[in-house]
């Protein structure tokens, strides 16, 4: 009997969390796999981790006494998984809920491709339902770009076939353990954001192909129609995207990757003005000011 593990992180999200685990614990796995839950508690303020041992006997909860961020709290959980031996290890966001049929749908697909190295499931926002937030991805250093393909897009069906997708995201993204093994953890030099883009490019260097799988379906609880536009956010990602294109343009995109990354930012801003966000638009001049002298992720606050 093979063992797939789902890592759970939380940090003071303990009605998310709440929500999730019943519905992961109705997956249907494919014959011959057994699924093991855990939650790790990134140092949760909130009762997270007495309430999810009570409530879950059936989940291991591993406790931090501290908040090691999305990298430091899933890595905690990857070594144990793959010190217990399981088979394969999934990631999954506590905001999300998912369908039955996901986890079995991205181990066949794992399964069908000798090549693949990891698997990720279309993802719609949980509000509106009908609306997707991850359909696959786009990374190319060169261009100093990095995006989620069909973001927003009403979801009709038209996505139906398993493809190679740029990145796989951190949001819920399955490996085999021996994947894991070799290409390694999640880098903890990323403050905030950019760490599965970066697992991503070391996977596809590492020869592996990155998957999305369509009929693994997964609903996500962030918001459509406000995006993810504040200033402390515009902040993180630009410095975390400028670290992961530095470390990963090889060639001639070490020349090319900055100028279309900043073309890129300044259409962003302009968008951004478009559709009302002034505020926004205006921090990221200081913003990527900020990113590009290196100021400590910690100095900026929400």
């Amino acid at each position: 009997m093979k063992t797939v593990a789902v890592i759970v992180l939380n940090w003071n999200g303990l009605a998310d969390t709440r929500a999730l685990l019943p519905t992961l614990l109705a997956s249907r796995l494919p014959e011959g796999w057994k699924l093991r839950a855990m939650v790790v508690d990134n140092g949760s303020t909130d009762g997270s981790a007495e309430s999810l041992a009570r409530e879950f006997p059936a989940v291991e909860l591993v406790a931090l006494d501290e908040n090691r961020r999305f990298a430091g709290g899933n890595n905690e959980g990857l070594r144990r998984c793959l010190a217990l031996g399981d088979d394969a290890v999934m990631l999954l966001n506590n905001d999300t809920e998912c369908d039955r049929e996901m986890l079995a749908s991205l181990l066949e697909a794992l399964a069908q491709d000798p090549r693949a190295g990891a698997a990720a499931p279309l993802i719609d926002y949980a509000r509106p339902a009908d609306r997707i937030w991850y359909a696959g991805a786009w990374c190319i250093p060169a261009l100093g770009f990095v995006g989620h393909r069909g973001l927003r897009q009403r979801d009709h069906g038209q996505f139906t076939r398993i493809e190679p997708t740029g990145y796989v995201t951190g949001c819920c993204v399955i490996a085999p353990r021996e994947v894991w093994t070799k290409v390694g953890l999640l880098d903890e030099r990323y403050y905030i954001y950019a760490e599965d883009a970066d697992w991503s490019l070391r996977a596809r260097a590492a020869g592996y192909r990155l998957l999305f799988v369509p009929a693994a379906k997964l609903k996500h609880k962030v918001s459509a129609s406000s995006g993810d536009a504040s200033p402390w956010k515009i902040y993180q990602r630009l410095r975390a995207n400028l670290t992961l294109f530095a470390r990963h343009a090889r060639g001639f995109a070490r020349v090319t990757w900055l100028p279309c990354f900043v073309a890129l930012q300044v259409a962003t801003a302009l968008w951004l003005v478009a559709r009302g966000r002034a505020a926004a638009a205006a921090a990221m001049p200081r913003a990527f000011a900020d990113a590009m002298r290196g100021r400590p992720a910690a100095e900026v606050k929400p």
